[in-house]
């Protein structure tokens, strides 16, 4: 059976240039998983694809088993998907696009959604056009789980938010997604902030393909980077550290981003003699600066199993 988010080889070119590259996807049903990457990684064209918004070059694109291009209304009632853009009439009321989401969603919860409004202090007849920036993100992610969709596609739904804002609206989302059981949720952004606080799961983007999976409590607590200095002027050649997926050498100095499942696992890194061994935590937005930081071709590690990979490598997985 397949998951509720799914998509293999999925690939959609505009105008001669590679939007998404044979993208592989597969998204667990009660999962929260995070698609990051840079701006123009292809996260939202991905979002699209699944949507059936767009109709892909090649491979395919399912949403609860279906192909979306044609999906009947029956399953279409059951995915919500929250834009980077405002997309409700600024005269509507949250009434309003209450009553009329009724029509079209036979699960709607209007309980639901008024209790969202007053926990989140969303005025319930003042139009949307005249709510701040704020209250207008907010409002459409009521829209999105009030009507208890199954799963739920959110495409950088922080975007143009301040610090505040933006935590705000991580925590109601939390609490949201608390009260709607068994919502799988995709969420694309950047603001890797934001993934740490609300997503299960993660994936990295880059040039239209996945290149890194897993959970994120696992990358938390398993992602180091890890620096040993040499005596002398350069580090032996045969020298690396165990577990790492990209490393560089500079002087007497070798730096690596590895995954360090246990202390022990550096203990022959430490046998050599003099070397100075220092480990450091990594943040999730701190391993993703690391990740697309450039480094000369030859520091990077190599493309085994154990790799995230890089842009046009196999994808890796953090188990």
């Amino acid at each position: 059976m397949q998951p509720p988010i799914f998509a293999r080889g999925l690939t959609k070119t505009f105008r001669g240039v590679v939007a998404v590259n044979g993208l592989d996807l597969e998204v667990g049903s009660g999962t929260v998983y995070g698609l990051i990457g840079r701006n123009g990684a292809g996260k939202t064209t991905t979002l699209r694809l699944l949507l059936g918004l767009l109709r892909p070059d090649a491979g395919v694109a399912r949403l609860l088993g279906a192909d979306w291009w044609d999906a009947p209304p029956v399953l279409r009632e059951r995915v919500a998907y929250v834009s980077q853009a405002w997309q409700h009439p600024d005269w509507m009321t949250l009434g309003d696009l209450s009553r009329y989401s009724a029509y079209f969603f036979s699960r709607w919860d209007d309980g639901l959604a008024k209790d969202l409004a007053r926990r989140w202090e969303l005025p319930w007849d003042r139009p949307m056009g005249r709510m701040s920036g704020g209250q207008q993100r907010l409002a459409a992610v009521l829209a999105a789980l009030g009507a208890r969709p199954d799963v739920l596609l959110l495409d950088e739904p922080a975007a143009g938010l301040d610090p505040v804002l933006r935590r705000d609206l991580t925590r109601c989302l939390i609490e949201a997604l608390l009260r709607v059981e068994g919502c799988t949720v995709l969420l694309s952004t950047h603001l890797l902030s934001d993934v740490e606080r609300l997503a299960t799961h993660v994936g990295v983007m880059d040039h239209g393909r996945i290149v890194g999976t897993g959970a994120v409590d696992d990358w938390q607590r398993t992602m180091r980077r890890v620096q040993a200095v040499f005596p002398g002027v350069s580090v032996p050649e045969q020298v690396e550290v165990p577990g790492a997926l990209r490393s560089q050498r500079l002087g007497p100095v070798l730096t690596a981003i590895a995954r360090v499942a246990d202390d022990a696992q550096l203990d022959g890194l430490r046998a050599w003699p003099d070397v100075r061994v220092n480990v450091f935590p990594l943040t999730l937005e701190e391993l993703f600066v690391e990740w697309f930081e450039p480094v000369p071709p030859l520091g990077f590690a190599g493309s085994g199993p154990e790799n995230l990979g890089r842009s046009g490598d196999p994808v890796g997985e953090i188990q």
